[in-house]
């Protein structure tokens, strides 16, 4: 079991600086595009710095095989998530990134809710579940992939609308954290296909089985949502909302799937119940839109609004002015928009 966690914890390190990397990188990249997948693949392959963070995600992946093959989905859930705190420091410490009052309330409240559920963990008494029976991964996934479609899709409406409230990026982590709990629930299969044998019996078991072509369709299609995602919204909010997803999706729904049962003994189950109640109920309630700026464009000077990062933009850069609102051309050079040209005096 001690193995497991070392590797999680390693995985931890490794997801939260791949991250950041990214982050970094994708400032200096052109405006991405989830409806231009193409586009958004080989603009991310020509950079070498977001090359460095997808190496150092990679392995992160590398490690979770471990940690699927050691500990119970619920146990392996809750270490993952409590990696937030190192994600937090360094997107603070390289990115410049601060979250308000609210979020870091929220945060904490999840990583308090996630300790619950590793402090339910009783290493006598888990099972670690193995082989789970296609059809209901399948019943489980592929809904999950379509919401998750739907919801980002959704979400890139409602940026491209004349008058939106500007939104800070929690439905695009709900969308991509949806996509990677099918995957954790693919790795976790996959994992446990990893045993005995010769390379080709292993390559049979693995490509005779759902789990790598999940794996490939949630690896292109969380790629290009979550890189576009990442570039507009800040890593310190999009991450910690999408890893909680995550979480929840994986650890509630894997748990029956992969047949490891819930603990017998009141307080471990009270513990994992209700940890993973607090963190769903602390999502549910944070807010989907930063506040809008003051009537008249002018933003109120405070030291909160001075260290925040802008919210969202629109998918469209190049059609709104710096407040995230839709901008008209002027209609003569000099004129604010929406005005023309005065009309000329006619001398008597």
């Amino acid at each position: 079991m001690w193995w497991g966690v070392g590797a999680a914890l390693v995985a931890n390190l490794l997801y939260s600086v791949g991250f950041v990397l990214e982050k970094r990188a994708l400032g200096a990249l052109p405006a991405l595009s989830a409806g231009r997948p193409v586009r958004v693949v080989v603009t991310l392959v020509t950079s070498p710095s977001w090359l460095v963070g997808a190496v150092a995600l990679a392995a992160g992946f590398g490690a979770q095989l471990v940690v699927y093959r050691t500990l119970p989905i619920a146990a392996a859930q809750g270490i993952f998530v409590s990696g937030l705190v190192l994600l937090l420091l360094l997107s603070s410490a390289v990115l410049g990134e601060r979250p308000t009052g609210r979020e870091r309330r929220a945060l904490g409240t999840v990583l308090v809710a996630l300790l619950m559920v590793v402090a339910s963990v009783r290493e006598e008494d888990e099972v670690v579940g193995g082989a789970a029976p296609w059809g209901l991964v399948l019943l489980v996934s592929v809904p999950t992939l379509a919401t998750g479609v739907a919801l980002y899709a959704q979400v890139e409406r409602r940026a491209r609308r004349r008058h939106r409230v500007p939104t800070n990026g929690i439905g695009y982590g709900v969308a991509v954290g949806l996509l990677y709990g099918v995957s954790s629930l693919a790795v976790k299969g996959a994992a446990g296909r990893l045993t005995g044998g010769g390379a080709a019996e292993v390559a049979r078991a693995l490509l005779g089985s759902p789990y790598p072509y999940l794996l490939l369709f949630t690896a292109g299609a969380g790629l290009v949502m979550s890189q576009t995602a990442l570039q507009r919204c800040r890593a310190s909010l999009l991450v910690p909302v999408c890893t909680t997803v995550t979480a929840l999706f994986t650890a509630v729904a894997g748990t029956p799937v992969f047949g490891e049962r819930l603990p017998e003994d009141p307080l471990p189950l009270f513990l994992r119940v209700a940890g993973t109640a607090l963190a769903l109920s602390v999502l549910l309630a944070m807010p989907r839109h930063d506040a809008p700026a003051p009537a008249g464009g002018a933003a109120v000077p405070t030291r909160a609004a001075h260290r925040r990062t802008p919210p969202c933009p629109p998918p469209n850069d190049e059609e709104t002015d710096g407040n995230g609102s839709r901008r008209d051309p002027a209609a003569h050079p000099g004129l604010s928009p929406r005005q023309g040209p005065a009309r000329p005096v006619r001398r008597p």
